[in-house]
């Protein structure tokens, strides 16, 4: 783990390196190009220059070794920069991600000392045109070559799809079935029948690489085999799902971010009808203030889940996906309300908001579209709903109705409505034996993300509140703003999950007319529609915090 002053100086190396090599008029004549500034980012993995590389790579191969909750930070700040850099950067560590997790002790040694100290790029092999994020439908192979009884080596058959770095990495890993199992192999550039076509031309994410893999009877020695035992692909790519989905989670944090850093100043200087547009709660409450809270709510996700994996508690899959879905998904309508915000000028491609906008969307895709992450949320809580026997967010629901009591500003109440209301839709599933249908699951796994997160930022605020919040946070908001932000948020997930699950229960059957009233009582919206009282005031304190308008708008009491 690095210190936060070690932190703190990356991050600031990365913002001076960004300030004057990617400023936005270069990274708009970039993307026109379509092409991945390889220069830049050889410049950024250099362990002579940035050295970004270092902070992902343990301290015994020649990295830093940084944490879950590092790799967070810088991701989001390499994301506020440019996306399609960021991917470039990342696929290095995704690439390297099996190894790290499943090779031998040497293996470990030669190729993630090759990253630290030649600053290599990497990629990572997973994806197929037909399976797409199914690991599991792999059409892959790799056959034994053997010498009498040994197995000497592989011959790897196939073609990978959407591959990052695809046409620039210097060694791949790639996953292929053999007889025993899916299972990596660790593969250079140049291989006799290894080949990547031409770079995709993407909707976004423009300056990364993308390019299709094809191999035909690519043969690579036996101990190229990541862990030297087949059949552990799969085991070894799971290991990390909540980690790199994590990272992910963060570029969309990042990129929303970017977006509403162009909005809210540009609002300050565009005059409508005699004021400028941030004054105006048509605009800010609608385009900045409710972005800006589910933001914040995929942070505090984010934030948590980074601490409890470098805390050793696992891969914690479903907390990452939860992470991912809500910041991805916030990034991204954060993207395109900033369009909207800048009006026509947001959707031309002079200004950068078009631009972050196209970039962002990936996020919501690769490593695990937003379906996937709501099917992932949605099965694993749904057990722990049925193993608790309906009573899981019930009692997650008092742990904030006691947090309301020591810190009532925080929105933990509001929180704790949104959790009890959780657990009686999730309830009315189950006896209407509604999770056979697959909507049904998805939406689940949506409100789960909601209410989840709606709890995570009240934690969140009342931390800060303590001064117990990690020294490496971001310190955008202090207090004061936090926990208005989490007040705003959690209103939201409440309503969210009260309506929107008695209104597909309902739409699947699952509460007749006689039993709606009962239903309606049993979710809390009544309380939860109470509970909206001093929303619009909220929203008008947030925005003032964003618009550094807090203290001018004190002192006008006191100056009348």
């Amino acid at each position: 783990m690095i210190t936060n002053k070690t932190l703190k100086l990356s991050l600031k190396s990365l913002r001076d390196f960004a300030k004057k090599r990617l400023p936005d008029e270069e990274l708009i004549r970039l993307d026109e190009k379509d092409e991945c500034p390889l220069e830049i980012v050889h410049h950024m993995c250099s362990p002579d220059k940035l050295g970004i590389q270092l902070l992902f790579i343990p301290e015994e191969f020649g990295g830093m070794g940084g944490g879950a909750y590092d790799v967070y930070c810088i991701c989001e700040e390499m994301a506020h920069i440019d996306l399609g850099v960021a991917t470039a950067v990342l696929a290095t560590f995704l690439g390297s991600d099996p190894i790290t997790m499943g090779a031998t002790q040497e293996q470990k040694k030669i190729w993630l000392t090759k990253i630290a100290e030649e600053g290599i790029l990497f990629a990572y092999g997973a994806t197929e045109p037909d399976a797409g994020s199914d690991l599991g439908a792999l059409q892959t192979t790799a056959d034994r070559v053997m010498d009498g009884d040994r197995i000497v080596g592989y011959k790897i058959n196939g073609s990978k799809q959407w591959i990052s770095n695809g046409g620039i990495a210097d060694a791949y890993t790639i996953l292929a079935s053999t007889p025993a199992g899916p299972t990596w192999f660790i593969l250079e550039k140049g291989l006799k029948g290894f080949a990547h076509d031409e770079p995709e031309n993407k909707h976004g994410i423009r300056l990364s690489n993308t390019a299709a893999l094809s191999l035909t009877d690519v043969y690579v020695d036996a101990d190229r085999l990541v862990g030297g035992v087949e059949g552990q692909g799969l085991l070894q790519a799971q290991a990390v799902f909540g980690y790199t989905r994590l990272m992910v989670a963060a570029f969309g944090l990042g990129g929303g971010w970017a977006a509403l850093d162009r909005a809210i100043p540009y609002s300050t200087k565009r005059i409508q009808a005699g004021a400028p547009l941030s004054e105006k709660q048509g605009y800010t409450h609608k385009l900045i203030v409710p972005n800006v809270a589910r933001l914040e709510a995929g942070r505090a996700f984010i934030e948590e889940t980074a601490e409890r994996i470098d805390a050793g508690e696992g891969s914690l899959n479903t907390e990452g996906a939860i992470a991912k879905y809500m910041s991805t998904e916030a990034g991204n309508a954060a993207a395109e309300a900033s369009i909207q915000a800048l009006g026509g000028y947001g959707y031309t491609h002079e200004y950068m908001v078009e631009k972050i906008s196209r970039d962002v969307r990936i996020t919501c895709i690769y490593e695990g579209t937003s379906e996937i992450m709501e099917m992932t949320i949605s099965r694993d809580r749904w057990q722990l709903h049925l193993k608790t026997r309906g009573q899981y967010y019930h009692d997650q629901a008092k742990k904030f109705e006691a947090m309301h009591q020591q810190h009532p500003d925080v929105g933990a109440n509001f929180a704790a409505l949104s959790l009890h209301a959780l657990a009686e839709v999730l309830e009315k599933a189950r006896i209407a034996r509604l999770t056979r249908h697959q909507h049904i699951l998805l939406r689940i796994g949506e409100w789960i993300a909601y209410a989840e997160s709606a709890g995570s930022l009240a934690r969140r605020a009342a931390l800060m509140a303590e001064g117990k919040l990690n020294e490496k946070t971001n310190q955008r908001f202090d207090a004061t703003g936090i926990a208005a932000v989490s007040r705003v948020f959690a209103r939201e997930a409440a309503l969210k999950v009260a309506t929107e699950g008695m209104r597909w229960v309902t739409g699947a059957g699952g509460a007749s007319d006689a039993e709606m009233a009962a239903f309606s009582t049993a979710v809390g919206l009544p309380a939860i529609q109470r509970a909206q009282a001093g929303m619009l005031a909220d929203m008008d304190f947030v925005a003032d915090v964003l618009y550094g308008r807090v203290a001018k708008r004190q002192a006008q009491p006191n100056a009348a």
